[in-house]
This record gives structure tokens, sequence and C-alpha cells, in this order.
């Protein structure tokens, strides 16, 4: 569903890069960046979306800052930094980006405290499973005996899902959704507090996380900004970000009373 009232349409916060770029009209600069697939389907789907580059983060800042998203993505990138789960740095992980790190982690943790809607996608995911106390497979080769997850040069490989039946993932895009595109050597091991899985490949890779205490907190390890027929998931969160934006209009009366009473505002007086 597309809404075409812009007074609607949820706020997306997305995190971004931020690195040595090289650009035709800038030269090459340290610059914020995101790629589009992950702007298309918010898009799509009914959203704004407003890039968030790594900063500093200043003590109450945060909770301000996620009190105006409707909805957080956490994207894709570089391995999340093995210290903050207690182990070494395997060799093929990469050099870490701690700004980043914090940067997404206290939006993580804010975003569950406000119970703003969360979707964490491949590094995302991992970064909300290490968050939550749980740790990362460093390098799956060494687990599953081949690299089938990462083929190399920006490529995504195919590969087919187990879907937990009765998750919140299973409602959005079915038990059986095809094979989906991956594109990473690490992976979820030990769980975090409060998190389940929900989807798994088939040799039991953990490909999707999610924190039943809150309306929509999910991890998804495969990329689904690059299945344009799988739309189910982006419109899942962007209407649970609307409902959000909806219930902080009147925060004492329900999502869908709200709805009517703004409908009903925008469609005037009844006629007589």
């Amino acid at each position: 569903m597309q809404t075409t009232d812009a007074a609607m349409k949820p706020i997306i916060g997305l995190t971004t890069y931020l690195e040595q770029a090289g650009t035709d009209g800038c030269g090459t600069v340290r610059a914020a960046f995101l790629p589009e697939t992950y702007l298309n389907p918010i898009i799509a789907a009914g959203g704004v979306p407003i890039l968030l580059p790594p900063q500093p983060v200043m003590a109450g800042m945060i909770e301000l800052l996620v009190g105006r998203l409707d909805g957080l993505v956490v994207p894709g990138g570089w391995d999340v930094d093995p210290s903050l789960y207690g182990q070494e740095a395997h060799p093929e992980t990469d050099a870490p980006r701690p700004e980043r790190d914090a940067w997404e982690q206290a939006l993580i943790q804010e975003a569950i405290r406000q119970d703003v809607p969360l979707l964490c996608i491949c590094r995302g995911e991992q970064l909300l499973n290490v968050t939550l106390g749980g740790s990362l497979h460093q390098h799956l080769p060494d687990v599953i005996g081949n690299g089938q997850y990462q083929p190399g040069g920006y490529n995504f490989n195919r590969i087919p899902v187990e879907i937990k039946p009765g998750s919140r993932l299973e409602q959005l895009i079915g038990a059986n959704p095809g094979p989906v595109p991956v594109s990473h050597h690490q992976a979820v091991d030990k769980l975090g507090e409060g998190l389940i899985a929900a989807a798994w490949s088939e040799d039991q890779v953990v490909e999707a996380i999610e924190y039943p205490a809150n309306t929509f907190t999910m991890g998804i390890q495969w990329h689904p900004e690059e299945l344009p027929e799988d739309f189910g998931l982006f419109r899942g969160f962007v209407e649970a970000a609307r409902a959000k934006f909806l219930s902080r209009l009147l925060p004492a009366t329900p999502a869908s009373a709200v709805t009517a009473e703004i409908n009903a505002s925008l469609a005037g007086p009844p006629l007589v």
C-alpha cells in the first residue's frame, strides 16, 4: 500500500558508511553514503528515508534523535569489531570501524528502548545480536567448510532458507520465500538476550533473528534490498513505522482510531 498524503509518510532513518570514496564532482573524499538499493524499497513502501552518518555519540542526543524517527534501518557494511563480543580478530575479519559501531549500537539500544520499528540487514543483523550480548562466527568457511555465503567481487549467491513457523518474518514473506541473495562471511553464533532465530540456511547458519518483546525488531542476514519481488518485508516494516507515527499523534488513542480520525479530517465535513 502506498500513501499519497505526504503528512502520513513515516520518517525512516538509515545509518550509513563513512569512508574514502571517489566521486565525479568532489574527487576522492571522506564521505557518508549508502547504496540506493536500500532507499528504493523504503520509498516504494511509503516511507521517507533520512541518512544518519556515523558521528560522536553525545549524552541525550540519541534519545532525542530516535524519538523523532518512526523507523530505523541498520544496513550492511564492514565487519563488527570482534572485541565487542570478547574475541580476538580473525585474519579474515575487516579492520574495525569503531565510530560506526558505537553510533549504530547506541541507535539500536535506543530504538529497542523506545520500541521504534527496527530493521537490521547483514552487518546490521550481526550488530543487533552483539548489542544484545550475542556473539558471531567470524569466518564461516572455518565452520561449514566452504565459501558459498560470500562469492566475492561484490556479487551475491542465492541460497534457500527455512523460515520459523509462526514468526513475524513468516507473516511478512511466507514460509517459502525461495532462494535469497547472500554475501557474508560472518554470522550469528550465540544469540543475544531476548532474541530468537527466525530463519536458517540448509546447513543451519542463522539467516534471520527477531526480538519478540517489541513491536517490530528484526535482523535479516541476507540482502532483501536486492530482491525487488520481496516487497512484503519492507512493506511490513514501513507499516509498523506508520503505526508508530500515528501512536505519537494521540498517545492515549489506539492507532486504528487515530487513523480513522485523520482520514475523517482529511475528508472534510459530511455532505448534507
